[in-house]
């Protein structure tokens, strides 16, 4: 498992990460707190707290292309 940690402040960032995510077939999950949601669910997303910065949790071990999208994406 590798976390990252992300800023989705605005719709279109999570519009934009959703995308990105989407095309890797390994569990990606969103972490707020206490709260826990699939990266690929938009309505999922928007039910935490965007305001704060969020953990990317890639369960794979092959996700380096995943982490360089991420990278880019910031």
């Amino acid at each position: 498992m590798k976390s990252v940690k992300i800023s989705l402040e605005m719709a279109q960032k999570v519009k934009d990460f959703v995308k990105i995510v989407q095309d890797y077939p390994y569990e990606i999950l969103l972490k707020s707190d206490k709260y826990v949601v699939d990266a690929k669910s938009i309505l999922g997303i928007f039910s935490l707290d965007l305001s704060k910065p969020l953990v990317v949790e890639i369960y794979s071990d092959d996700c380096a292309d995943l982490l360089k999208a991420l990278e880019a994406f910031e």
